[in-house]
């Protein structure tokens, strides 16, 4: 072990309680009166600090909570090897595409009020995005001529669409090489990098880029976040971030979640590191790096301009704060006698959505629903079927599995993320070596997620018969006779997409 890493394995830190406030999270629990080994726990802290000491990472933290406690947290290494300052519980970091969940719940607020209907046509917010076109291909141009042609689309786009990425928009770093051009000729951000204007200017930006497929018709991960982050705009009179920090973050006690990061707290977020030539980390400096379409940057969240709001890919959060929005979710739309949405809003938000039309390349069983990815019946993927999780750009991770009625993140920050499976060997409890010698059963299609049964050997098992003579089962709306959700008007109902079952 290099010095540096002998440094760093000092500073380490890990805690098996947590702050009691609702400021600082979740309250504690006992690991094992919550189910758990706390000796398979401390693998969580060896698989952060493996890839900490190959210098795959500078630094990580996860948080495990259980029943609205926390079991173990941990964090290790380092937040900025420059400044010397070690990673904490508190650190704050940016949760990039993590921002989707939180801007799916404030449109869905609006939903439950009445203000929103799930199939509202979206011109109804955003005139520009009525009579859209989309960019066809032409198989049997001849030589010579053009390849695509743009056509009316037959249908608009609605709300519902926006929510399950099912809209025919794109994102102009993926997806659809074709409209890759288009998107960047058109000065569309990916919300990644500082970006002049506001998410309306945005907006009418993406509403010039002929969409990639007829709505409705096809999932594809896009920019409908960042849409949906206006259409809570125009539709509640208040900015995006107005919006979050009175309906949903004051609400739920998430007090170090936000677009721009106030001048007192600059000191707690995390550098950014990528791959240096030659080996190790390097951090990037505060200039955005292109590579290709794709923009990003480590500094737009201390950017002093303060007016774009990307709910796509915006916010910093704390394993604390984004653990009480996730157990809010977990509790069906309440935290602490504060309620956010509708039971019936949560189970439609957390179950699939897209029937048959899936998601390409995510793993047979992957579905997703308003805002989340989804585990269905049947799965190949490691995690219990009922699951949702998602991630972000800079390696942030969760997932919560309401079977078990647990909550898991891990945070890192880097990009590409060098972080090898970390995920993975957390959920499972295998250590790198086991990773590997099951590759040849990784879940097809899906080349990050080994397709490795679940059993009583990982870190996060539970122990069903113990738990529930100790503990008792806890009741849930999923299993009772009031699903599937009201069909009243104005309500989310829980029918599938045109194209699905």
């Amino acid at each position: 072990m290099t010095r540096q890493c002998a440094l760093i394995a000092l500073l380490a830190t890990i805690s098996l309680t947590a702050p009691t406030s609702a400021a600082d999270g979740l309250p504690s629990g006992d690991a094992k009166q919550l189910g758990f080994d706390p000796d398979r726990l401390s693998a969580i802290e060896s698989a952060l600090r493996s890839r900490v000491d190959e210098g795959k990472i500078a630094g990580g933290s996860a948080l495990i909570a259980r029943r609205g406690k926390v079991a173990y947290q941990v964090a290790v290494g380092m937040a900025d090897r420059e400044a010397g300052r070690p990673m904490a519980i508190d650190t704050i970091v940016r949760i990039a595409s993590m921002t989707k969940p939180i801007t799916s719940t404030a449109v869905l607020i609006l939903v439950d009020e009445g203000t929103i209907a799930l199939d509202d046509p979206l011109s109804k917010y955003l005139p520009e995005f009525a009579h859209p076109t989309i960019l066809k291909p032409r198989p049997d141009a001849p030589e010579g001529s053009p390849a695509f042609e743009i056509v009316p689309a037959e249908g608009e786009i609605t709300i519902r669409h926006l929510l399950t990425h099912t809209s025919g928009l794109s994102y102009r770093f993926a997806n659809t090489p074709h409209l890759v051009d288009l998107y960047v000729r058109a000065g569309v951000s990916d919300g990644l990098s500082e970006t002049s204007g506001t998410i309306g200017d945005n907006t009418w930006r993406i509403a010039q880029v002929p969409l990639a497929f007829e709505p409705g018709t096809a999932w594809q991960y896009s920019l409908a976040t960042d849409v949906l982050g206006r259409v809570v705009e125009v539709a509640s009179g208040q900015t995006l971030d107005e919006f979050f920090r009175t309906r949903i973050f004051e609400p739920l006690g998430m007090v170090d979640t936000s677009f721009v990061l106030p001048e007192e707290k600059r000191d707690r977020l995390a550098a950014v590191y990528e791959p240096a030539e030659g080996g190790g980390l390097q951090p990037l400096d505060g200039h955005p790096e292109q590579h290709g379409p794709l923009v990003y940057s480590a500094s737009y969240p201390t950017w002093d301009d303060g007016s774009f709001y990307s709910g796509g890919a915006g916010l910093v959060s704390t394993l604390g704060d984004y653990a009480r929005f996730l157990q809010m979710t977990l509790n069906e739309g309440e935290l602490d006698g504060v309620r956010l949405l509708r039971p019936e809003t949560v189970e439609a938000m957390t179950t699939d959505q897209v029937g048959a039309l899936g998601v390409p390349n995510w793993g047979h069983g992957q579905g997703f629903g308003f805002g989340f990815g989804v585990v269905k019946e049947n799965s190949d993927l490691p995690w219990a079927a009922g699951s949702y999780s998602w991630g972000g750009f800079f390696a942030t991770y969760f997932w919560v599995d309401p079977e078990h009625e647990l909550v898991g993140i891990v945070f890192t920050q880097s990009y590409p993320s060098q972080a090898g499976g970390l995920n993975e060997e957390i959920l499972r409890g295998r250590g790198q070596r086991q990773l590997q010698h099951h590759q040849r059963r990784r879940v097809p299609g899906h080349p990050g997620l080994p397709g490795l049964p679940p059993g009583p050997d990982t870190i996060l098992w539970v122990e069903h018969y113990r738990d529930r003579a100790q503990l008792g089962d806890r009741p849930s709306s999923r299993n009772s006779s009031t699903w599937p959700p009201s069909t009243e008007p104005r309500t989310v109902p829980s029918t599938k997409l045109t194209g699905g079952p």
